[in-house]
């Protein structure tokens, strides 16, 4: 195994039978975070409008991820259709 490899290797940690950057895992966690309770502590203060905000940041936060983090898998064809 080369040094890119293992340097690969020991970045890297297994979510859900898959490999995921640390740093990128955290930038998510973070970004995520602060969006959802960013809109969740706006939200008007009635009964069902901090559930309703805060899910819209989470959801503005996942989007924000999806552009900044890229994914890293490659697949290779194997000749078959």
């Amino acid at each position: 195994m080369d040094n890119k490899k293992k340097q690969d290797a020991n970045d890297n940690i297994e979510v859900w039978e898959d490999l995921v950057q640390i740093k990128d895992l955290v930038m998510a966690l973070v970004i995520c975070s602060i969006t959802t309770m960013g809109a969740y502590f706006i939200a008007p203060n009635e009964a069902p409008k901090p559930l309703f905000f805060g899910l819209a940041g989470a959801l503005i936060g996942f989007i924000i991820c999806s552009f900044i983090i890229k994914p890293k898998r490659n697949f290779k064809g194997t000749g078959e259709k």
